[in-house]
């Protein structure tokens, strides 16, 4: 797919309004950049020595705050799975400085032109980070999984570690494709299936929408669709077998914090089966959500279109603290089974929280009163930090749709219908790949139609098709 590029020479292109507007930090304070500096130098006291793992990550290009670290192996019918992730508790200090500031912020915020990093970078992109060729502490989670992939063994403990190699998604999928790839990962291809296959039979509901990227070609941002890979999905169960088990510790031990989500009332998934009649998809009565949204083909309309109908499936996420009293709620509706986060403490500030749950309670040892203490906070914290960050995600996608598209006022496009209402839809546009609206009468949902563009205005952030 051609890509669309907005030269960076006009006046406007600039991000610096988003980070007025959303009054996003510049810096951390003083007293945190040096709590950070600090902590480069702290020991990383008694732990395993288990730099003998062949680990490798795997990030999006020129990524620098490396969260994770992987190793999958076959083990007679069976799997082996080292996944180490960053180990913040180590270089964090409860209740200092650095602790308060990372609690006001949330998580890490991506801006095109540069992130708003969670932590200051000596740690993120620095000490903490699970950089090639570099000894790294870290918290080792050690699966041994059957022919099935199906956990029997969790172990999770914290350790040294060492990432032989950096990787990203696209050449790892082009060593998979040409039959060539890396002995740390080479068993994904078997693993990965093992686990989406699971995934859909426990009824989870994955959307296959295509993701807009923002790059930048060194001459001008591009608007980019990249369709999902193999190894994206395999990594990604990886992630999420993690955040079961540790919600499964959590659960036995009824302490801790659950990323939750209720399961979709039955008016939605009506509504989703009426959409599926109208554009003529096949769904068998006794077939889950999950299953049939699984079986579609992400390239066409009808696709499309029924995804995009699929996300009020979807809504109501939220996060459940527990000290003695299991909440009514435990499961997240996406993925059919309890899961919390604990695979991202460069980038979430939820995950090192729950990560130090999972320490203490598989060894046998009590909450520290910091953490107990910090747990009741966590749900708010992180319900308005996942609120800014889609709302400055979303923004900064509008900006450059209405850059890239400010010169082609007039000019007709292919878009595929995904969402109609009275005189007005939603649609996608193929080539740049951009998601707006479109007004006019009989846009017929999961269908390709002809838009013009009637409006493209970078001052406001907007974009407006009407069909041809």
């Amino acid at each position: 797919m051609a890509t669309q590029v907005i030269r960076t020479g006009r006046a406007e292109v600039s991000f610096d309004d988003l980070r007025t507007e959303f009054s996003l930090p510049s810096a951390f304070p003083a007293d945190v950049l040096a709590e950070a500096e600090e902590a480069v130098s702290r020991p990383p006291g008694d732990r395993e020595d288990l730099t003998s793992i062949p680990l490798v990550t795997i990030d999006p290009p020129g990524a620098k705050d490396l969260d994770q670290a992987l190793c999958v192996t076959r083990e007679g019918d069976g799997f082996t799975v080292h996944y180490a992730i960053a180990d913040l508790g180590l270089f964090v200090s409860p209740g200092g400085a650095l602790d308060t500031e990372v609690r006001r912020r949330g998580q890490t915020l991506y801006l095109p032109d540069g992130n708003v990093p969670l932590h200051p970078t000596v740690l993120s992109e620095g000490a903490a980070s699970l950089l090639p060729d570099v000894t790294r502490p870290a918290v080792l989670w050690t699966f041994t999984c059957d022919a099935q992939g199906l956990p029997v063994d969790v172990q999770v403990r914290r350790a040294l570690v060492r990432s032989r190699a950096q990787f990203d998604y696209a050449s790892v999928q082009a060593s998979f494709d040409a039959g060539t790839p890396h002995p740390s990962v080479a068993a994904l291809a078997a693993f990965g299936p093992l686990r989406r296959a699971y995934a859909v039979a426990r009824g989870a509901i994955e959307l296959q929408l295509p993701e807009q990227e923002i790059e930048h070609d060194g001459s001008g941002w591009k608007l980019v669709a990249r369709p999902r890979a193999d190894v994206d999905s395999w990594n990604a169960e990886i992630s999420l077998m993690t955040g079961m088990a540790a919600a499964e510790i959590m659960l036995s031990a009824e302490v801790g914090v659950l990323r939750t989500l209720p399961n979709p009332d039955a008016e939605a998934v009506q509504a989703l089966r009426r959409s599926a009649a109208a554009l003529h998809v096949k769904w068998p009565a006794d077939q889950s959500p999950g299953a049939f949204l699984a079986g579609l083909d992400p390239a066409t309309p009808e696709a499309l279109a029924l995804f995009t109908d699929a996300t009020r499936l979807l809504r109501g996420a939220g996060y459940a603290t527990f000290n003695g009293e299991i909440p009514d709620l435990t499961t997240h509706a996406g993925l059919a089974a309890p899961y919390t986060h604990v695979t991202a403490p460069l980038r979430r500030l939820v995950d090192r929280f729950a990560t130090e749950v999972c320490l203490a309670v598989t060894a046998g040892e009590p909450l520290p009163t910091w953490l107990s203490e910090a747990l009741p906070e966590l749900p708010s914290l992180m319900g308005s930090s996942d609120s800014l960050a889609s709302k400055v995600d979303r923004a900064a996608t509008d900006q450059v749709e209405a850059w890239v598209l400010a010169d082609k006022v007039g000019q007709e496009f292919d878009a595929a219908v995904l969402r109609s209402g009275d005189n007005e839809a939603e649609v996608f546009v193929t080539e740049p790949p951009v998601l707006a609206k479109c007004t006019g009468k009989h846009l017929p949902e999961g269908e390709r139609i002809t838009v013009r563009l009637a409006e493209a205005d970078p001052a406001n952030r907007r974009v407006r098709f009407e069909r041809a």
